[in-house]
């Protein structure tokens, strides 16, 4: 369906969990109170609402945390979204660390592409923006789902003084496996605030001056707003995904529903509408529908993140509490 400002709204971004088994500094860098696990919408709920969003027209679906795969019965659950009536695609975001158990049940799920978070090649780097070890073991998983043929994206988050030095690392990736790189600029939520990051601009200025033949990618490679371009001789693509200075929101074309039941409009803004509220004081799915579909259409024209909130309170809540 059309929201009220003409986007087509088809996809829908699902956080199963607000908890992770990382504690990156820009996005849990300490233990946040986890949602008790009866607030958590169990997944029949979520597949309930899946249906009747798929019947205003959600066909894509990206499932996030948290860490998604944390979550027992996660694979299950794709299994059954995968498998509904109104799906056309099924994603998701990971951070990698528990994929090698679960990689050959989502290739034969059918999963239509896995992103996997790596923001340093560097293992000292890796801990000290975790504050984990595992490195490697990330990417070997990622080598492992381009390997099985699944469509594989690599997220970065580049950080100014942390991990900035390496983003020439990061790119050569997609030189030698079929992965895109995508480098997401971070975005002034949460823990996020307190850090300094780069957009598409500076970026490609930084490519250019090594590879000043890149050449821009016209085609549309996933559901989101990254852009693209290819580098003569590399197997895969870089992309930028740049909401803040880059704002993309006259094409935002997505939903969020977070782990408690509150389906968000736009990251910015605090407000959502309870569907969990809904579906557990036993509104009727006729009724479920409707809220939906008038949340859709009440949703914001842009998010502001450097202005002053003119459509409602901003989002105070940390990203993984929201969902990725």
């Amino acid at each position: 369906m059309k929201d009220s400002y003409g986007r087509e709204i088809d996809y829908l971004r699902i956080s199963v969990t607000d908890r992770c088994n990382l504690r990156c500094r820009y996005c849990m860098p300490e233990d946040i109170p986890s949602t008790p696990h009866q607030e958590i919408l169990r997944f029949e709920e979520i597949l309930q609402i899946c249906r009747l969003a798929g019947e205003l027209g959600i066909r894509k679906f990206k499932v996030t945390g948290g860490e998604p795969l944390v979550r027992k019965g996660c694979i299950d659950f794709l299994r059954e979204l995968k498998a509904l009536p109104c799906t056309e695609q099924v994603t998701l975001t990971t951070n990698g660390m528990l994929l090698s158990e679960y990689l050959p049940a989502l290739k034969e799920l059918g999963i239509d592409g896995i992103n996997i978070s790596l923001d340093t090649l560097n293992p000292k780097t890796f801990e000290q923006i975790t504050r984990h070890t595992g490195q490697e073991l990330v990417l070997e998983n990622i080598l492992k789902c381009q390997e099985l043929g699944i469509r594989t994206k690599v997220n970065s988050v580049l950080l100014e003084g942390v991990n900035d030095n390496e983003f020439l690392d990061l790119v050569h990736l997609a030189k030698d496996y079929a992965v895109d790189v995508r480098f997401i600029e971070i975005m002034p939520i949460g823990f996020g605030k307190n850090y300094h990051g780069y957009n598409k601009e500076k970026l490609l200025s930084r490519i250019s001056a090594v590879y000043p033949d890149y050449q821009t990618v016209t085609d549309k490679r996933g559901n989101g707003p990254a852009n693209y371009i290819k580098i003569p001789g590399f197997s895969g693509c870089i992309g930028f995904i740049d909401a803040v200075h880059g704002k993309f929101c006259n094409q935002c074309n997505r939903i969020r529903l977070t782990a408690d039941g509150i389906l968000k409009l736009c990251l910015y803004y605090e407000n959502g509408l309870n569907l969990k509220e809904l579906l557990r004081t036993g509104a009727s799915p006729a009724d479920i529908r409707c809220a939906i579909e008038t949340a859709i259409l009440g949703k914001p024209s842009e998010h502001r993140f450097h202005q002053s909130a003119l459509e409602g309170e901003p989002e105070h809540r940390k990203m993984s509490q929201i969902g990725g």
